[in-house]
């Protein structure tokens, strides 16, 4: 039976998600092939993978997982090259049609789809040059799962680092001081290179080196 946390969480998903596909539906066909920040996908891959996990059984789910596992292979990745072939009004019918999030993406309470949509929302925005204000009840939460996820790399990246967001109250941790955004704070929580430049305080070329490090 779902939580009103499950509930309030997975709302705030599919918010996301709707923000994203209306953005989605003005992008011109070189946008959508553009690179975005996640390095082996163009904006594209990022929206296919989105969606991804949402379309699987239970039984597909295990599948999925158990050949990323090869040598090689990733459960992402395989998800977006089953995508391969899929236009981009496929892409964005897709997204619409799954704007609340469905099995995988639940986990956490809902907190693994807003997280994973907000995101890559960013992904796509940023190396488009199109800047937008993410709505703090939905970036609070997501900097929150973020620092737990088991799929990102924060507990490296910013261990013995304080965050702490300029523009909504927002804190986490101890120790030399990071200053910026939530969403740029957000963006190197999740590995994102090229966004610590934004960032400002005495712990900022600890965290640059580990995202340097990490992403070599």
């Amino acid at each position: 039976m779902a939580t009103t946390k499950d509930q309030e969480l997975t709302g705030l998903a599919r918010d996301e998600r709707a923000d994203l596909a209306e953005f989605l539906r003005g992008l011109t066909p070189q946008e959508w092939d553009a690179q975005s920040l996640c390095s082996q996908w163009r904006v594209r891959d990022v929206v296919a993978h989105v969606i991804s996990y949402d379309v699987l059984s239970p039984v597909q789910l295990v599948g999925r997982f158990l050949h990323g596992a090869l040598p090689g292979n990733s459960p992402n990745a395989i998800g977006v090259e089953l995508s391969r072939a899929l236009g981009h009004d496929e892409l964005l019918h897709r997204i619409e049609s799954h704007l609340t999030p469905t099995g995988l993406t639940t986990g956490f309470h809902g907190a693994i789809g807003l997280t994973d949509a907000v995101i890559h929302h960013q992904d796509i925005r940023r190396p488009l040059g199109r800047p937008r204000h993410i709505p703090e009840e939905r970036l609070r939460p997501a900097l929150d799962f973020a620092l737990r996820s088991p799929k990102l790399p924060a507990k490296y990246l910013v261990q013995g680092l304080r965050l702490a967001a300029t523009d909504l109250d927002w804190s986490s941790g101890e120790g030399p001081e990071v200053r910026g955004s939530g969403e740029a704070l957000l963006m190197v929580i999740a590995g994102r290179r090229g966004v610590a430049t934004e960032l400002t305080g005495q712990g900022v070329p600890v965290l640059a080196g580990r995202l340097e490090s990490q992403n070599r």
